[in-house]
């Protein structure tokens, strides 16, 4: 039976323009975009809906947000990391929103085409203070008071059951939203993380650009800091956390070891898994996706 126009099946949904379509595994994966509030901007998301909320929109199922790295789009987590299957398997939406806002004034400065020097899919879901970012750069407020109130509105999503994950810079952000609104989220994992972002090289250039020099404010957003300021196990049923060996920016950049040393100091079960041989592409994503999918499947139920 086809969903009517104003049901949360609907490819229409209210308040959002569908922009592709693709039946995947049963389900459907669908690619929208909406004026934002926070943002100011048009912004684009990618949900992956399982064959359960397509036969059945007026029961929804739990959802997963997923959060890319730089230079990411909403495409790219649904094209390359083969995680449709498994989300059809357990019966859990996937949603895939873009890195950042898309058609800013920023983009015209001289040398925005370096998207990491001025920003440009480099959003570190936090929200600017300092300008010219602070307009637009508005990452944490668009996820969490817009986007995941207008899924929980337009489409058959369980936004009770909600979990997060994310990969590079993603990852940093599935952490530190994680961390900071834990009624929000019921289940945490993270692939390749940036891991203590205001002790590396990433994080001190975004940082430095998003909000200022006043290093007290970096450690708001760094997923180990955060951590050892916890006065209770946020994440009882455990976090998942996987890493390669063989990562590029292991050493220099990811530092996962200080948070898992973080989470030993407040007694957070923290299951941190090195991959010999793998690096830091979407190759690995693949190898470890349906591992993340049912460990948030268990705990979303």
């Amino acid at each position: 039976m086809t969903p009517s126009p104003t049901s949360h099946g609907a490819a229409g949904a209210p308040g959002l323009e569908l922009l592709g379509e693709h039946a995947c595994f049963g389900g459907s994966q669908r690619f929208y975009r909406h004026d934002s509030i926070e943002i100011g901007l048009p912004m684009k998301f990618g949900v992956y809906l399982p064959p359960a909320a397509v036969a059945d929109p007026d029961r929804p199922v739990p959802t997963l947000l997923y959060l890319a790295g730089l230079t990411c789009t909403e495409e790219t987590f649904p094209i390359k990391a083969g995680a449709q299957r498994y989300a059809a398997e357990h019966g859990i939406a996937l949603v895939s929103p873009d890195t950042s806002p898309r058609g800013t004034a920023v983009e015209s400065i001289e040398g925005a085409k370096d998207h990491w020097d001025f920003g440009i899919g480099a959003g570190f879901y936090l929200d600017a203070t300092q300008e010219p970012w602070s307009r637009h750069w508005r990452m944490e407020s668009y996820l969490v008071r817009e986007l995941v109130p207008l899924l929980g509105r337009a489409l058959p999503v369980d936004t009770a059951r909600l979990g997060i994950m994310g990969h590079s810079m993603g990852g940093h952000g599935a952490l530190t939203l994680a961390l900071r609104h834990p009624r929000l989220f019921r289940s945490l994992s993270a692939i390749a993380p940036i891991c203590a972002a205001s002790q590396c090289a990433w994080g001190d250039k975004a940082f430095r650009r998003y909000l200022g020099e006043d290093r007290k404010a970096w450690q708001s957003h760094d997923a180990t800091v955060l951590m050892q300021r916890q006065e209770r196990i946020p994440y009882p049923e455990g976090i998942l956390v996987d890493q390669g060996t063989a990562d590029n920016f292991l050493a220099e950049q990811l530092h996962p070891h200080v948070f898992e040393a973080a989470c030993g100091l407040v007694r957070q079960p923290l299951t941190l898994r090195r991959h010999a041989s793998y690096d830091h592409g979407y190759y690995f994503i693949q190898t470890v996706i349906g591992d993340h999918i049912a460990h948030h499947a268990r705990r979303l139920r």
